[in-house]
């Protein structure tokens, strides 16, 4: 079974993102943003590498991989079966520039 890790930033874009969530569409809007995460998270343990590669960060030493979340969000992470961990980078916007994904991750 894999640990995941969450890096700070990538945890701060989902809190602000449920916060944002119960503030503009309700409670339970939000509910469904924690129980996607939980599932997602309950595969990556079980998993790793089930999700496929994040095709536009192909081109990277690792492998980035991206799990949808509430249609619109990918939370980009990576696995290190040596260690036996997942790293959650990013919580990304399907909607912006994929540029922006690119830049975000190095």
């Amino acid at each position: 079974m894999a640990k995941v890790i969450w890096n700070k930033r990538a945890e701060l874009l989902f809190y602000e993102h449920i916060v944002y969530a119960q503030n503009v569409f309700g409670i339970t809007t939000a509910l469904r943003w924690i129980n996607q995460r939980s599932k997602i998270i309950a595969r990556l343990r079980n998993y790793p590498e089930s999700y496929s590669p994040e095709k536009l960060l192909k081109n990277r030493k690792r492998t980035y991989r991206a799990a949808i979340i509430m249609k619109n969000f990918k939370l980009i992470y990576a696995y290190f079966p040596t260690s036996g961990t997942v790293h959650i980078v990013d919580l990304w916007d399907m909607r912006m520039n994929p540029a922006s994904l690119r830049k975000r991750i190095r």
